[in-house]
């Protein structure tokens, strides 16, 4: 038996909703025990946490991951490292690689590559259509089979309906969950900005908030029609929110999220035009952004994730429209949501709850909680240490981050997977 006690540490718990001072016992890589007073078993090794946060590990659905394809831009190694270092102790994968994940061997490379690279825990999830084409469904069962978690496109939204409703009927025969991105795609070609006053004055093509609530739309009509476990993957405009309550209350299984970027950010960041800033879907007005942090107060949105998007620098340094989209997250994820607690627009149990906890429940996993017998996947950090981000110091190959050179609270001391310490010296 190995075991180890974490002592002097304030414990958040997403599930009771507190924050309290106390212990916590890891005896063979499982929580044995926590709370204020714990007896300690025979050989047990202490660590004073001198009064860090502790929480539940963060529970990332959404990254991209390079390998297969572009193993330039991110490794499952580097994924890893950064991960690590930002308290994200098991990263879903997003299957839009180069070729797909779409088959069960192509999975099973992702599984072998993940084993043998990365600190933390890696799931993986299948495409939704071969090639992520939207003409004919993958095979739903082998792929679930093989180990996939959830079933997508991404932002290749699948137009034709009745191709979606067999895949939604198919995946709703099996159990599966499937994640949908909520946009039209019509409407959606070739935009990077919101459309509005501040797309117009900088000339940028923009896309109407309404193309998103037109994709949930469709999305919802769907589900209820096929009863399929659906999940949305960034919900980022005031006017999908009324929708998705709806249909929520109306019984559908459903769940959405949102990125961590678009309830830090909105569409001023862009500023001169810095393609960091570019972003699927583009980042929306200030109104936009509060009425989605509120959405994530109120539980309508239920999940936040970093939708880590690696970009390597040549694809960046071209015109704002013309730069591919997307922003690394992993390693910043946790200091840029702690701009939501020192905001005072959520509590440190709330943000766990959305990082951790409930992606956690929405894929069946036992993470996510500080419980008696859960994996002991954890993270310990400073919510309150300042610091100013340097890309280049990012342990993700790609740096696109659109937090280079801001201004940060909240370091990560300390990352344990299954009780191994795998980042930080305590």
């Amino acid at each position: 038996m190995t075991a180890t006690l974490l002592q002097n540490a304030r414990l958040i718990d997403p599930a009771g909703d507190t924050v309290t001072p106390g212990s916590l016992l890891i005896v063979d890589g499982v929580i044995a025990a926590v709370g204020a007073e714990i007896p300690l078993p025979a050989g047990v090794r202490v660590i004073d946490m001198g009064g860090l946060h502790l929480a539940p590990g963060i529970v990332d659905i959404g990254v991209k991951v390079g390998e297969p394809g572009e193993r330039h831009k991110e490794s499952f190694r580097s994924a890893g490292q950064a991960a690590a270092a930002g308290g994200v102790t098991t990263i879903v994968a997003r299957p839009d690689t180069a070729p797909p994940i779409d088959t069960p061997e192509a999975l099973e490379f992702v599984a072998r590559r993940a084993r043998e690279a990365s600190l933390v825990r890696v799931l993986a999830m299948s495409a939704l259509t071969k090639g992520r084409a939207g003409r004919e469904m993958v095979e739903i069962g082998f792929l679930q089979d093989a180990g996939a978690v959830a079933f997508t496109d991404g932002t290749h939204v699948v137009t034709d309906t009745k191709v979606l409703t067999r895949a939604l009927t198919y995946a709703h025969g099996l159990g599966a969950l499937v994640i949908g991105h909520p946009q039209d795609p019509g409407l959606s070609r070739g935009a990077a900005a919101t459309s509005g006053k501040f797309a117009s004055l900088r000339g940028l093509p923009a896309v109407s908030p309404m193309a998103e609530r037109m994709g949930l739309d469709r999305d919802i009509a769907l589900i209820e029609m096929t009863g399929a476990r659906y999940h949305f993957d960034q919900i980022t405009t005031a006017r999908a929110l009324p929708a998705l309550e709806r249909a929520k209350r109306n019984g559908l299984d459903v769940t959405a999220g949102t990125s961590i970027h678009h309830v830090t950010l909105n569409e001023f960041d862009v500023a001169d035009y810095r393609t960091f800033f570019r972003l699927t879907p583009p980042l929306r007005s200030e109104d936009d952004r509060q009425a989605t942090v509120d959405a994530l107060r109120t539980g309508v949105i239920d999940i936040l994730a970093s939708m880590h998007t690696p970009q390597d620098e040549e694809s960046k340094r071209l015109p704002f429209e013309d730069a591919a989209p997307g922003a690394v997250g992993l390693e910043t994820f946790l200091p840029a949501m702690l701009r939501l607690f020192h905001s005072g627009d959520l509590t440190l149990p709330a943000l766990f709850r959305l990082a951790s906890l409930n992606p956690a429940k929405r894929l069946g996993l036992p993470q996510g909680r500080l419980a008696v017998g859960a994996p002991a996947d954890l993270v310990a950090f400073d919510p309150h240490a300042p610091f100013v981000l340097d890309r280049f110091a990012l342990r993700s190959k790609s740096k696109n981050t659109p937090f280079d050179g801001a201004r940060m609270q909240g370091i990560v001391r300390a990352t344990w997977v299954g009780g191994t310490l795998i980042f930080g010296e305590l």
